[in-house]
């Protein structure tokens, strides 16, 4: 199953980025998604490395544990970072688990006089591997909610990014007021001292 949605940020594809690769926001901008942990080496059965200990914490290369909640259960994969090209795409791949692949896609928008704008695409394809039908009916029952958390995590990811920004841009403007105060103040002459 194959799931894309999209919208629109107003702010630049940095303020986005931040959102969507950083670890430890994840949970805060993905609906359904109930864990992201990232996954450094350990052993895994039989002492073979679960994790190789070159995988970094970040980046390319990372996994993490992802678990989403579909129904009454929890499903997910060991996935990989598999592209991480700051500020534009980010995507991953399962390692194991269920088969899934994964994709944000940010694309800087022209500016129209209201500001910076980041066209958001955000992907997901997954399928329950050599399950025959009845996992093609388990992909068609959990399409629709998967589909919703997808819509809602792009909708939370707006929220947050686009009320993140108001609070950057007032406090730009603050710090500007208050430098043009000092400057204001500094330019008045002193004055003379009476008598």
């Amino acid at each position: 199953m194959r799931i894309t949605v999209a919208t629109e940020v107003a702010a630049p594809p940095e303020a986005v980025w931040d959102s969507v690769s950083d670890p430890a926001k994840v949970l805060h901008v993905m609906s359904g998604i109930t864990r992201w942990e990232p996954q450094h080496a350990r052993e895994g059965p039989g002492g073979s490395a679960a994790v190789p200990a070159s995988a970094p914490a970040v980046g390319l290369g990372a996994r993490y544990r992802m678990l989403m909640r579909v129904g009454s259960a929890e499903v997910g994969s060991l996935i990989e970072i598999v592209e991480f090209c700051p500020p534009f795409d980010l995507a991953w791949t399962s390692v194991t688990g269920v088969d899934q692949r994964g994709r944000w896609r940010l694309r800087p928008r022209p500016h129209d006089g209201r500001g910076p704008r980041t066209h958001v695409e955000f992907r997901l394809a997954y399928g329950v591997a050599g399950a025959g039908l009845l996992g093609w009916l388990a992909e068609q029952v959990a399409a629709p909610q998967v589909s919703g958390h997808l819509r809602s995590s792009l909708a939370q990811l707006k929220r947050q990014v686009e009320h993140d920004e108001t609070r950057r841009a007032a406090a730009e403007r603050r710090r500007a007021r208050a430098a043009a105060a000092e400057a204001a103040a500094a330019a008045i002459p002193a004055a003379p001292p009476p008598g």
